[in-house]
C-alpha cells in the first residue's frame, strides 16, 4: 500500500512537471463546471412532441415484431444512413466511439447532433480519450454549448483531454493497464429503436472522403430488438465511474476558468461541395428510401454482444466481463463446413490459435478464408510483421487461405469523392463552412438521375483501368467480420486479436440469418477476388520444404528470429487460356496459374514499413498481446 502511494505521487511529479497533472482544487473544478452549466443554452427550436424529426425510413409496420437489418458496405452509405438517423431522431441520440476527428466528416456530424440537441433532442456522445477531438478548445465549448447535448470521455490518462506526446510516455510506465483498456465499442443508436455498429469511427478516412488513404469497412444498421439492447449497454457506459463529464477534464476546467466556455470553431470545410451534397442527400425521401430503407431486410434472429466496462476491474472472469469475445468463439467453434473472415490485424490469441488447429485436425475440416491487410495497404505495420512472423503457421497448421488486400483494389464497394457533382447543389464555401444548424441543407433535394444507388456504388478503379496514379487515394481494410457456414454472420469491432479479448472493449452484431449471412459472405469473398487482393502461398514447393524446416524453429524464437525467407510469400493470379479461374491454393496447378510478386508488393524496398516488418518480426514477437 506503502509502495502504491510512493509510486503513484512520483507519477503525479512526473506528470505535472509533463503537463499532466494541474494544481486546480475540488473549488476550482466546481467552479469551471458551474461555467459550463451556466453557459449552456436552453434555446429549443422546435415545440412538436416529436421535436420536428424527419419521418424515418427504417421504421416499419410493427417495429417491434423483430430485426431488420441494413449491411452498410459503401463509406457514403454509411454516413448518410448516421445522417438521416440522427435527423429522425424524436427523443435521444446516443453515439460512442474510439476515433473522432475534427475533419468534414467528423465537424458535419456533430453539427448535426447540435442541431438535434436545439430541436429537443437529448444528445449524448461517449468518445474513448486516445482519440477524442483533437483540440482542448473544442471539448471546452461542447461542455457549454446547449443544455441537451452532453459529452463525456473513456478513461482520461491523468484526467486530460487531449494528453500529450510526454503524458503518454509516462503512462506507458505509469499507469500502463489503463493506457491499453480502451474503449473499442461503436455504436450510434436513437431512441432505442434503431442502432448501427461495425468498425467504423468518425473521420474522413471511414467514410470514402479522404484524399490519400481510406479504410474499407463494414457496419450493420439494425431496427428492432437489437437496438435496445445496444441503448442499454450504452446506458452502461454512460454511467461508469470511467466516463468523465468533459467539464470535470483538467484541461477543459483551465480553459473555462481562464476564458469561459468559447466559441465552437467556425473553421470551413475542406471540401464543402461534398458536405453539401451529403446535407441535401440526407434531406432527400426518395434517395433516401432507395438506399437505405428499401434495403432493410427482416432477419430470423439477431443478437447484440457487448462488453461492459467491467471489462476492466481485476479479478473478474472473462465470460463476464468479455462477452463479445467469448461468443464470437463459440461461434467459431461451431462451424462445420466453412469459416469466412475478415480482419485488418492478423494477430490471434494463444486460445484462438488452439481453436483453428482443433478445426483444422478434425476429419473433415471446415474451410477457413481470410481477408486481411498487405503491408502496403495496412495502417499498423506492427501487427503485420506478426502476421508475416506466422505465415507457415497459418497456412499448414491451420489451414487458413490467405488473402491479403490490394492497396489500389479494382472493384470494391467504395466511392471516393464527391457524392454529386451537379453545381446547382455546390453550396458556397464560407456558408457550407459556417452552418452550425445542420438545416439549411434541406431545402434542396438531391438529384438522383444517373446515380448509381446500389449496394456495389461506384468502382474505385475499373477492372481495365491501367495501373493508378501515384496521388490516387491508397486503400486500407479495416472491417472485422465472420461467417460460418453461410447461417451466421458476425459484423462489429472485434479485430479477434489479443487486445480485443484482453483489454479493448468490444461489440458485435450476431446474425443468424443464411440469407443475410451469405451476403456477408459475398462480400468479404468478393474482396479475395485477384482484381483486390494477392494470395499468400507456399512459394515453389522445394524452397518451401526447405524453409519449413528452419521456419518452424525461428519462428518460435521471440527474439533473433532472422531467418530471411519465409515459408510463404504473396502471389498474384495470371489467367490464361490453361488458367480461366483463380484457383486454391492446394491445387496442383497454383503455381502454373500465379507468379510470385514477393513478400511485401507494393512497399519500397528497405523503406520504413520494409524495415520496421523486419525488425518487429526478428524482436517483437513479445510485443504480440498489447498489437
Amino acid at each position: 500500500m506503502m509502495f502504491r502511494r510512493i509510486l503513484n505521487t512520483v507519477a503525479c511529479l512526473l506528470a505535472l512537471a509533463a503537463g499532466g497533472c494541474t494544481t486546480l482544487s475540488a473549488s476550482d473544478h466546481a467552479h469551471a463546471e458551474a461555467i459550463a452549466i451556466a453557459a449552456r443554452s436552453d434555446v429549443v427550436d422546435c415545440q412538436r412532441a416529436d421535436h420536428c424529426a424527419d419521418p424515418s425510413v427504417f421504421e416499419g409496420p410493427a417495429p417491434q415484431a423483430g430485426n431488420r437489418m441494413l449491411l452498410l458496405d459503401d463509406g457514403q452509405d454509411a454516413l448518410l444512413a448516421r445522417m438521416h438517423m440522427i435527423r429522425s431522431a424524436r427523443e435521444r441520440v446516443d453515439l460512442q466511439t474510439y476515433i473522432y476527428k475534427e475533419d468534414d466528416a467528423g465537424r458535419m456530424i456533430l453539427r448535426e447532433l447540435l442541431a438535434a440537441a436545439r430541436r429537443g433532442v437529448q444528445v449524448r456522445v461517449l468518445i474513448d480519450q486516445l482519440s477524442a477531438m483533437e483540440s482542448p478548445d473544442t471539448l471546452a465549448a461542447l461542455s457549454g454549448i446547449h443544455r441537451n447535448f452532453q459529452l463525456r470521455i473513456y478513461s482520461p490518462l491523468f484526467n486530460l483531454g487531449r494528453p500529450n506526446y510526454a503524458d503518454y510516455v509516462l503512462a506507458s510506465f505509469l499507469r500502463f493497464r489503463q493506457l491499453n483498456q480502451r474503449m473499442h465499442t461503436k455504436v450510434l443508436v436513437v431512441d432505442g429503436e434503431v442502432g448501427v455498429t461495425g468498425g467504423r469511427n468518425y473521420s474522413d478516412d471511414y467514410y470514402d472522403w479522404s484524399q490519400t488513404y481510406n479504410f474499407l469497412d463494414r457496419d450493420v444498421l439494425v431496427s428492432g430488438p437489437a437496438a435496445k439492447a445496444m441503448q442499454t449497454n450504452f446506458d452502461a457506459f454512460w454511467a461508469a465511474p470511467q466516463s468523465v463529464p468533459v467539464e470535470q477534464l483538467n484541461d477543459v476546467a483551465k480553459i473555462l476558468l481562464a476564458r469561459g466556455v468559447p466559441a465552437l470553431s467556425t473553421k470551413r470545410y475542406e471540401l464543402p461541395e461534398r458536405v453539401r451534397a451529403m446535407q441535401n442527400a440526407s434531406a432527400d425521401p426518395a434517395l433516401l428510401r432507395k438506399r437505405l430503407g428499401d434495403a432493410l431486410v427482416p432477419v430470423a434472429d439477431a443478437e447484440f454482444v457487448a462488453d461492459p466496462p467491467g471489462k476492466h476491474e481485476d479479478g473478474a472472469t472473462r465470460r463476464t466481463t468479455a462477452p463479445a469475445s467469448s461468443v464470437v468463439g463459440a461461434v467459431v467453434q461451431s462451424a462445420q463446413h466453412e469459416v469466412v473472415m475478415q480482419t485488418p490485424y492478423l494477430v490471434l490469441t494463444h486460445g484462438a490459435q488452439r481453436l483453428f488447429q482443433a478445426l483444422h485436425r478434425r476429419a473433415d475440416p471446415p474451410r477457413v478464408i481470410v481477408s486481411t491487410s498487405s503491408l502496403a495497404g495496412i495502417d499498423n505495420a506492427l501487427t503485420y510483421a506478426m502476421a508475416y512472423k506466422y505465415r507457415r503457421r497459418f497456412l499448414k497448421r491451420f489451414g487458413f487461405e490467405m488473402y491479403e488486400l490490394k492497396p489500389f483494389p479494382q472493384d470494391v464497394p467504395m466511392r471516393v469523392g464527391a457524392l454529386v457533382t451537379d453545381q446547382e447543389d455546390v453550396a458556397d464555401e464560407e456558408d457550407a463552412g459556417n452552418e452550425v444548424d445542420g438545416n439549411a441543407s434541406r431545402r434542396r433535394p438531391l438529384p438522383t438521375s444517373g446515380e448509381d444507388t446500389s449496394r456495389r456504388g461506384v468502382l474505385l478503379y475499373g477492372l481495365n483501368r491501367p495501373p493508378p496514379a501515384s496521388d490516387e487515394p491508397r486503400v486500407g481494410l479495416h472491417a472485422k467480420s465472420l461467417v460460418v457456414d453461410r447461417s451466421i454472420a458476425v459484423v462489429g469491432s472485434h479485430n479477434f486479436d489479443p487486445r480485443g479479448v484482453n483489454y479493448n472493449t468490444e461489440s458485435a452484431l450476431i446474425i443468424r440469418d443464411p440469407a443475410f449471412a451469405a451476403r456477408v459472405a459475398d462480400s468479404i469473398e468478393r474482396d479475395t477476388l485477384p482484381a483486390n487482393a494477392w494470395v499468400i502461398a507456399p512459394r515453389d514447393p522445394v524452397i518451401a520444404d526447405v524453409d519449413d524446416t528452419i521456419v518452424r524453429a525461428s519462428e518460435r524464437l521471440p527474439i533473433f528470429d532472422l531467418w530471411p525467407s519465409r515459408y510463404a510469400t504473396a502471389f498474384d493470379f495470371r489467367g490464361g487460356p490453361g488458367c480461366p479461374k483463380p484457383l486454391p491454393i492446394r491445387d496442383p496447378d497454383f503455381h502454373r496459374c500465379y507468379r510470385a510478386v514477393g513478400d511485401f508488393p507494393d512497399v519500397p524496398l528497405l523503406g520504413v514499413k520494409w524495415w520496421m516488418t523486419r525488425v518487429i518480426t526478428a524482436f517483437g514477437a513479445g510485443m504480440t498481446p498489447f498489437l
